[in-house]
């Protein structure tokens, strides 16, 4: 049986919010079979649990969001991609992360450190069916018209595979590779994608911060570009880290439907906002999906079965 996960023993992380430049603390611990991920805003009077579900998404300006009950005015857990991506690339089912402020710490803007920290703990095998949400049937969700046209899509695949392609018609970001796919069962999540970047353009950063965004943004947690090129002395961690962080959000984003997902995933210059309309279309159509189990590992999907860190 292909069973669910979920951490040895609890670890923890301090660091600051990126929007928000906030001290936060975390606490992941280890949660029962069937439980899901689950942040919990313990700096509250009465502690609020938040699952990481798509339905309770309730903003994707810059980030995901999400809320108690989706409201955009009840406790709230910005930024929460990076760290279900790095749950997403570990196989992870289960968890409880403890949170003291209203935004997952950056940490240094990719999943690399969020992946050291949930390995340090040691991955747990369950004594329950590890449950897949199988794409049967293509969704598409789009936006815009001609050039300015976005989408991005769910496809039957018997795996887990993410395509993404982006177009900034920028200097710097078109000398990198534009276009990525990456296969989970590959095992390869840690190396390829976990340690790509976010980034940003200084032409937005005085905007973004007089809306009380990016309070916590400097060059050690994000890629910084000028109208020309890359100012992180430094450099890029992959020729195309652009377009590897794209496909590390869309883990974390597509890790919002609540549980592990069988399909192929692709986008054309999508973000969060679409990223969670394809979700919720999904889940939405009862016939483009459904819940399967493997009792016999070999009839998953290839790498899935492996104990972490094969993906």
């Amino acid at each position: 049986m292909l069973k669910q996960r979920t951490l040895k023993s609890l670890t923890r992380a301090v660091g600051v919010g990126l929007h928000s430049g906030q001290k936060v603390e975390l606490t992941l611990r280890p949660a029962a079979p069937d439980t899901g991920i689950v942040f919990r805003r313990i700096d509250l009077p009465e502690p609020v649990d938040i699952p990481a579900l798509a339905t309770l998404v309730c903003d994707t300006r810059m980030a995901s969001t999400i809320s108690a009950g989706g409201d955009p005015g009840a406790p709230k857990v910005q930024t929460t991609e990076h760290l279900l991506s790095a749950c997403a690339g570990l196989g992870l089912d289960n968890l409880y992360i403890d949170i003291t402020a209203d935004e997952v710490p950056i940490l240094d803007g990719s999943a690399a450190s969020f992946v050291f920290l949930l390995q340090s703990a040691g991955i747990e095998l369950q004594n329950a069916p590890k449950r897949f949400i199988k794409v049967k049937k293509t969704v598409e969700v789009r936006q815009g018209e001609g050039a300015n046209a976005i989408w991005a899509k769910l496809e039957p695949y018997h795996g887990y595979r993410l395509g993404f392609e982006i177009e900034f018609r920028h200097p710097a970001l078109d000398a990198t590779g534009q276009r990525y796919v990456f296969d989970m069962g590959s095992g390869q999540y840690r190396r390829d994608i976990a340690r790509a970047r976010t980034f940003g353009f200084t032409k937005d950063v005085e905007m973004m911060r007089s809306r009380g965004l990016t309070l916590g943004g400097s060059m050690d947690n994000a890629i910084v570009v000028d109208d020309y090129r890359v100012l992180n002395a430094e450099g890029l961690r992959y020729d195309d880290e652009f377009v590897k962080h794209k496909i590390l959000d869309a883990i974390g984003d597509m890790a919002l439907a609540g549980k592990p997902l069988l399909a192929a995933y692709s986008s054309f210059r999508g973000g969060h906002a679409l990223n969670n309309r394809l979700v919720r279309t999904l889940l939405a159509d009862q016939s483009a999906w459904e819940l399967v189990t493997f009792e016999d590992e070999r009839r998953a999907p290839a790498g899935f079965a492996e104990l972490a860190p094969a993906w």
